[in-house]
């Protein structure tokens, strides 16, 4: 019998997400093994009882996904993954909290290609606001922008304060520049739309976050974003399955994008990762670079 494919799954929640069980299985992994509450100091010992329970050419069969709920924690597990390993007992990694890498990858890549198409402009310079910003996918939104040049404004419903504090926490840990910014108020969302040119929602689902007469003075939006999946839409005039269509709000001129649209592309991204981990001869690891790399070549053949 061949040695079967396992992959490891380090959380440091309660539970493991199902999505994440499930989607290792597509993956065509023979066997997920989830752990709950894994602290960032117990991630050293489980990658190395991980490593050397196996044969050489079982090593090759073998993977860990970092899960969970914060990309922050999550990269400093990866990171621990890493510095783990002893070569030849060496296995690929890869993080994905929350879907927050696969699916910010997937939106960055969405509208920068909607920019390129649409207007021959690139995120280089736009200016982009994030709602839900201080989230795991909005805080990876606002690292692949800042990252492919964008002026970057994270937008908090609790205020200034936690946007500023959520902005100032990104500069320090990637060095890069943020702005926070108060989204706690129907007169200052409607003063954001007056300046942005790209706007994602990823705050909560269920609920809508920008409405028509926030959008009445967006002369200058050109493309809206929006994850949430559960009605209402979390942007007015962007339906789940719109794929760079106008906003369906009078006198707008923007391009939505929905959940679907967005969804499509993270499920093929997610899936790609882990066939990568599946089908390598040498460890790879897998985080925001290598997603952002992946959506963009999807997005590229298929918009």
């Amino acid at each position: 019998m061949s040695d079967p494919y396992l992959l490891h799954i380090f959380s440091p929640t309660k539970y493991v997400s199902p999505f994440d069980i499930n989607m290792a299985y597509e993956a065509n992994f023979d066997a997920v093994i989830p752990y709950c509450d894994v602290q960032l100091d117990e991630v050293h010992s489980l990658t190395q009882d991980t490593i050397f329970s196996r044969r050489p050419e079982g090593v090759k069969r073998t993977g860990i996904f970092i899960g969970g709920r914060e990309l922050d924690a999550a990269l400093d597990m990866l990171e621990a993954c890493r510095g783990a390993m002893v070569p030849p007992f060496e296995i690929s990694v890869m993080a994905d909290p929350s879907g927050a890498i696969t699916t910010a990858s997937a939106m960055a890549a969405i509208v920068e290609r909607t920019l390129q198409q649409k207007f021959s402009r690139t995120l280089e310079r736009a200016r982009v606001f994030i709602f839900g910003g201080t989230g795991p996918v909005g805080t990876c939104v606002a690292l692949l922008s800042a990252l492919a040049g964008a002026e970057v404004s994270v937008v908090s419903h609790q205020g200034l304060g936690a946007a500023q504090f959520a902005a100032d926490r990104c500069a320090r840990r990637y060095g890069l520049a943020f702005n926070g910014v108060d989204g706690s108020s129907t007169e200052a969302v409607a003063a954001i739309m007056t300046e942005a040119e790209v706007v994602f929602n990823t705050a909560k689902a269920g609920i809508e976050v920008i409405d028509e007469a926030m959008l009445v003075n967006a002369d200058r939006l050109l493309v809206a974003a929006d994850a949430n999946a559960v009605p209402p839409s979390g942007i007015a005039g962007v339906a789940p399955d719109a794929r760079q269509v106008p906003l369906d709000v009078p006198g707008a001129r923007a391009l939505g994008v929905g959940a679907l649209a967005i969804g499509d592309i993270k499920y093929r991204v997610h899936t790609g990762l882990l066939g990568r981990m599946h089908a390598t001869d040498k460890p790879v690891y897998l985080s925001y670079p290598e997603a952002f790399e992946m959506a963009r070549a999807i997005v590229a053949d298929r918009l």
